[in-house]
């Protein structure tokens, strides 16, 4: 499928052309394949609400195949025997690939999550090539440590990679996302079975080429397209999978992990546009003031009018919960006490924000919160060396950073007693 799409008419957003959708298939030991049951589900672009293409389903047989395949590359292939060195060259070709195909790359998740063209061009995919750079030059300084323990014994500890990783994605940041995974999995010499969100699988296949033309083994890298209840839900319960790591709602999080303690104890939008909504009217019944917004923006699409309520008290369902959309709840305060208290009273805790000029208020209110990220006079300002994560049900795990390389490494312990030591 190819066209032209004129993605707005701000002066900052440039017409692209749609490029013709190559890659539609699952993606296993190093071949794209259809799935075994043949089915296929629409690919949609949410700007117009149709069809871009039509994309193979993916279920537990698929997923049964893409595990045996990264089981058999990691327990028995080359990628967890390489030198860090080694795969940190072949991760740094997949990185130029990356940007070689940047246009490419950027009209997918333009046309399949709704991103803004230039934004995915200047931000997204470059940001994906910076990862997996960032994590190229890790994967050579995984190191143990020496440790002089008592009673005449040695030790050490090795950093050994865990496993075959499952991945779900969710289709938010498609992009991101994917090589928030990838990036320090691949660093630590695992194997994984990546499921991209329904919504947004284009991207991730074309991700899946680029990965064999840069070099990785056959079975490292599978890409399943399916749906949450079915392929997910196989990934999270898979007794050959050490692994699994997921981004997304808490309701899902919370299946994810009782699939995966019921298993083997591993560590763990039309429908989005309409739930939107129904928070909006949760607002409007509960006593809130709509301020400006709360309709749906357009007649095709999934758009929604920037949201503001004012007037929002803190047992209101729009305070309470997550709503993930342009929803903005105003709640005043009158001392630092009680903007702390207010922004400990949730059950989540990813990021918070604080806006001052007093030196002593930053210091206070960022060692308060129970947040993973506290921005001071900045918002969502990511780095790849700055690790990124949650506090209560917003998860647990950092994402980024050497942190994050971590998650992917086991700690070996290995001791050996030494006779007649002179020391002590």
């Amino acid at each position: 499928m190819a066209g032209e799409y004129n993605g707005s008419s701000k002066a900052s957003e440039s017409v692209f052309k749609i490029p013709p959708i190559k890659f539609t298939k699952l993606f296993i030991n190093g071949n794209f394949v259809d799935s075994v049951s043949g089915k296929t589900f629409e690919a949609i672009d949410p700007r117009t609400g149709e069809a871009i293409t039509r994309v193979s389903e993916g279920d537990k047989e698929d997923i049964d195949l893409a595990v045996k395949a990264a089981r058999q590359a990691f327990d028995h292939g080359p990628w967890p025997r390489m030198s860090g060195s080694e795969r940190g060259r072949i991760m740094m070709k997949f990185a130029d690939l990356i940007e070689e195909n940047v246009e490419e790359l950027a009209a997918l998740d333009a046309i399949n999550g709704g991103k803004l063209f230039s934004h995915c061009k200047a931000m997204d995919i470059p940001g994906a090539a910076r990862n997996l750079r960032y994590y190229a030059g890790a994967a050579d300084k995984i190191h143990g440590t020496v440790l002089k323990l008592s009673e005449g014994f040695q030790g050490y500890t090795l950093r050994e990679p865990i496993g075959v990783v499952g991945s779900i994605i969710p289709w938010n940041f498609p992009t991101i996302m994917f090589f928030m995974k990838a990036g320090p999995a691949l660093a630590a010499g695992c194997t994984m079975v990546v499921k991209p969100a329904e919504q947004t699988p284009l991207s991730a296949l074309y991700y899946a080429h680029l990965a064999k033309l840069a070099g990785l083994p056959d079975g490292v890298l599978n890409v399943v397209n399916g749906f949450g209840e079915t392929a997910g839900a196989a990934i999270s319960s898979h007794m050959d999978i050490d692994k699994v790591t997921f981004t997304g709602s808490t309701e899902v999080g919370r299946k994810i992990m009782t699939a995966a303690a019921a298993s083997n104890l591993k560590p763990t939008d039309k429908k989005q546009f309409q739930k939107i909504l129904s928070y909006i009217e949760h607002g409007k019944r509960e006593g809130a003031t709509l301020l400006t917004g709360g309709k749906r923006l357009g007649s095709k699409g999934f758009y929604i009018e920037p949201t503001i309520f004012t007037d929002v008290k803190e047992d209101m369902t729009i305070a309470k919960e997550e709503i993930f959309g342009p929803v903005m709840s105003l709640m005043k305060f009158k001392t630092m006490e009680e903007a702390i208290k207010r922004a400990n009273n949730t059950t989540y805790g990813l990021a918070a924000g604080v806006i001052t000029k007093n030196l002593n208020v930053a210091n206070t209110v960022s060692r308060s919160i129970r947040a993973g990220i506290i921005w001071l006079n900045c918002y969502t300002a990511f780095d790849v060396d700055c690790p990124y994560g949650g506090y209560k049900m917003s998860g647990f795990g950092r994402e980024f950073g050497l942190d994050a390389l971590n998650q992917y490494l086991q700690i070996k312990s290995i001791v050996t007693p030494i006779h007649d030591s002179p020391w002590h």
